[in-house]
């Protein structure tokens, strides 16, 4: 018994030195400076694993079974609040979701504002005593993180051969703070980086104001709860409309109870399967391919 134990261990440790992680380009002088190391910890305020103090971009490659692979791919970009990124609940476990699909999945840690060694326990003070230098933090460092949304985009499509992905079918995921990268990437992108589909969930709205769509704009599905304490189901909906107005490809899927920061985690609710709601949407715009 004891060796079996080891040998799952021995798995373990083979298969986590194995994972693929790519650093993405940054710039040579950012007006932002670190000063912190990137940490990842239980934050036992969010009570899950999280990653703080981001300075570097970096993608890590979630690859399906070969004999599964649609050739479609998404870049998932976790929340928290641009303070730290929820990397297992909004991160790892979408990824192997996805995998189970046939979906390269693809986790993106863009750059962060810089903090202590707990930026979780700073936001939450901040949000408390002062809301206002939240905003001021994010505004200076938000630009950086679509940047380097961009900037995987462009990765991902440019090595679509050696990832097995079809470079048409390149999706951009993200919650929270993640889902404003993700809308900023909706409107900033070139011909290079222009992403396939866009899925903000519940997008952190109050921090990325609207802006029309362009002419070529990707098809985008929203999701979010009406009952989110931080009040984002309106920018959802504001978004959602502007986008219908436009005569863009557009879905919403707003659900009446979920909260915030549900991700994958289950609470017996039906925003529990919002993940395969986006998998029939997908299907249906012909994004993905059943294998």
């Amino acid at each position: 018994m004891r060796s079996i134990a080891l040998f799952a261990l021995l798995l373990s440790i083979l298969k986590l030195s194995a994972q693929e992680i790519v650093k993405l380009p940054v710039d040579e002088n950012p007006s932002v400076e670190w000063t912190t190391a990137i940490n990842q910890y239980y934050s036992p305020i969010w009570q899950t694993e999280v990653v703080t103090n981001v300075s570097e971009p970096s993608l890590q490659v979630f690859r399906p079974n070969e004999e599964i692979n649609t050739g479609t791919s998404v870049i998932i970009a976790p929340g928290g609040g641009l303070y730290a990124l929820s990397i297992n609940n909004e991160g790892s476990e979408v990824a192997k979701w996805l995998n189970q699909k046939g979906i390269t999945a693809f986790i993106l840690q863009y750059r962060l504002v810089p903090t202590g060694q707990d930026g979780v326990a700073e936001i939450t003070d901040l949000s408390i005593n002062n809301p206002d230098k939240i905003g001021e933090e994010v505004a200076k460092v938000l630009p950086y993180s679509i940047e380097d949304g961009l900037n995987a985009i462009e990765h991902v499509r440019a090595n679509a051969v050696t990832y097995g992905v079809d470079p048409s079918k390149i999706g951009f995921m993200g919650f929270s703070a993640g889902g404003a990268v993700t809308v900023g990437v909706g409107y900033n992108y070139s011909q290079e980086n222009r992403p396939n589909f866009l899925v903000p969930v519940y997008y952190w709205s109050d921090v990325i104001p609207l802006q029309e769509p362009k002419a070529d704009a990707p098809p985008m599905l929203l999701i979010c709860a009406s009952d989110d304490p931080l009040g984002l189901a309106k920018g959802s909906v504001d978004l959602y409309s502007l986008w219908l107005e436009a005569e863009k490809t557009v879905a919403l899927h707003m659900y009446s109870m979920g909260g915030h920061g549900f991700g994958m985690k289950k609470q017996g609710l039906p925003s529990d399967s919002w993940i395969e709601r986006f998998y029939e949407w997908s299907l249906g715009q012909n994004l993905i391919s059943n294998y």
